[in-house]
């Protein structure tokens, strides 16, 4: 597994943050942590899922999201 960090723009409420974490599972991560206060995700993928397939499919539920690590 490997590590990746998202900036997140536009999450402004807790529904926001569920909806993050959701989009990020049906992905397959695991171990998701996203911070509503830091306007970040971190969570854990296989190496096969790339980081940019993460932020896309964020940025796909209009939000702003962009690789920081992984």
């Amino acid at each position: 597994m490997k590590e990746v960090v998202l900036k997140v723009e536009g999450m402004t409420c807790q529904g926001c943050v569920h909806t993050v974490t959701k989009v990020l599972e049906r992905k397959g991560a695991q171990e998701i942590e996203v911070s509503l206060e830091k306007g970040m995700a971190r969570c854990k993928v296989d190496p096969s899922v790339s980081a940019q397939e993460l932020a896309e499919a964020v940025t796909k539920f209009g939000y702003t999201a962009t690789v920081l690590e992984g």
